[in-house]
C-alpha cells in the first residue's frame, strides 16, 4: 500500500467529501505529520493507514 495519497485518493477511498477533510485539517482533528503533511512541492498528502485508524477510534 502506498502511505501518502492525494485528496482525491481518500476522498474516494473513505467517502468524506474534500471539504470535510480540509475542515478536519483547520480544527486539528488530523494531525500534521500523523493524517497529514505537505509534500516538498506544497502539496497537501494523506497517510491512509493513519486515517483508517482514526477511523476505527485506534488513533
Amino acid at each position: 500500500m502506498i502511505k501518502w495519497v492525494l485528496i482525491n485518493i481518500v476522498v474516494a477511498s473513505i467517502g468524506y467529501t474534500d471539504d470535510a477533510i480540509r475542515a478536519k485539517i483547520k480544527k486539528g482533528v488530523w494531525l500534521n505529520g500523523i493524517h497529514w503533511r505537505k509534500a516538498p512541492d506544497g502539496r497537501i498528502v494523506f497517510n491512509l493507514e493513519a486515517i483508517q485508524k482514526w477511523i476505527e477510534g485506534k488513533a
